[in-house]
């Protein structure tokens, strides 16, 4: 079962610093059919102007991944620590027993980004920070796990959850294959490219939802960039 979310469809709010479109019911959004993918809880697609940001703000018992698509992205906590993670790569926050956070664009110029989130399957666990850069031609053709809970997926930065992220990017006419586990979801989108998964048509910025599928044949139509969420 594969359930295109087409980016039109999408909620989401205007800000002016900020536009943001959510793939999940999130803040002033909500779509009771939209409220979680298994353990995904939000994703969200946000374009963020130069010089702006989100100030300092709370999070607790959630695992976020932000995927840098263009621009840069800072970040600080209450931690202490500091970062700035550039297009191509990926940070990590675990809320735990919480934590607060600010993320600016501090570029003169556009940053857009994904961040997930999934739910945690460490409550109460110490929270912490992390970031990688992941070059795209290490995942050119193929997935590569950005981030993971699973021991065994080395060199990915770590999540406390029962799930994986992962990133591809194809050329056109050429496409790769992931097997999903037995019970396992799954939430793809596009970065950029259209691509078919499994025959379904989806354009830049789609949503897939999937279930019941024992691997994904993901072709690309057009140069593309797909990012993806294996989760239970």
């Amino acid at each position: 079962m594969i359930e295109r979310r087409p980016f039109e469809s999408l909620g989401g709010a205007n800000h002016g610093w900020l536009d943001a479109k959510h793939h999940f019911s999130f803040a002033s959004y909500y779509d009771p059919a939209r409220m979680n993918w298994g353990r995904i809880r939000v994703w969200n697609d946000d374009t963020i102007a130069p010089n702006s940001g989100f100030p300092p703000h709370p999070h607790a018992d959630m695992e976020i991944i932000t995927y840098v698509r263009e621009g840069a992205i800072t970040h600080q906590d209450s931690l202490g620590n500091t970062g700035r993670t550039e297009a191509g790569d990926v940070q990590v926050m675990s809320a735990g027993t919480g934590v607060r956070h600010s993320e600016y664009n501090r570029e003169p110029e556009t940053t857009r980004i994904f961040q997930i989130w999934i739910e945690t399957t460490a409550r109460g666990a110490k929270p912490s920070w992390g970031a990688k850069p992941f070059p795209k031609g290490e995942r050119s053709g193929k997935f590569v796990t950005l981030a993971s809970g699973f021991a065994e997926d080395e060199g990915a930065l770590t999540i406390r959850t029962d799930a994986r992220v992962l990133g591809a990017t194809l050329k056109a006419g050429s496409e790769t294959i992931y097997r999903l586990g037995e019970s396992r979801r799954a939430y793809l989108v596009p970065a950029r490219g259209v691509i078919e998964v499994n025959g379904v048509r989806l354009n830049a910025r789609d949503g897939a939802a999937v279930a019941q599928e024992a691997e994904l044949r993901v072709k690309a139509l057009d140069d593309a960039e797909v990012v993806l969420v294996d989760a239970a």
